[in-house]
């Protein structure tokens, strides 16, 4: 039942910033821990970003630390990704989902797409 609803994305310049957003809903969003995954044209799905519940400090793949910030407002149910100083190889459909999750469930929704080109 839990619902995840991306949004945000464009298309940016090298060296630009975006921030994505994800709507949550039917599930007890301020304990779980979430994160922002992608997947880029060839490649896997990839985790991004993790955040956990009751105020647990972020975590971030290699590639994006010192540029992109995860966060979230439990009150609002929503979580966000600024993504600064965003490159081309940061291209990709963006999705947020549980860190934890059924690796045989299909949970996935959406997503929202990213495009850093010049």
């Amino acid at each position: 039942q839990a619902r995840l609803v991306e949004s945000g994305g464009g298309l940016v310049q090298p060296g630009g910033s975006l921030t994505l957003s994800c709507a949550a809903s039917g599930f007890t969003f301020g304990v779980r821990t979430m994160a922002w995954y992608r997947q880029s044209p060839g490649k896997e799905r990839e985790l991004v970003a993790v955040i956990p519940g009751n105020r647990g400090n972020p975590d971030y793949t290699d590639s994006v630390k010192g540029r992109f910030t995860i966060a979230r407002n439990d009150a609002r149910n929503t979580l966000f990704l600024q993504m600064n100083n965003l490159k081309p190889a940061d291209t990709g459909l963006y999705y947020c989902n549980f860190r934890y999750r059924d690796p045989e469930v299909d949970d996935w929704g959406q997503g929202t797409q990213v495009t850093v080109s010049s």
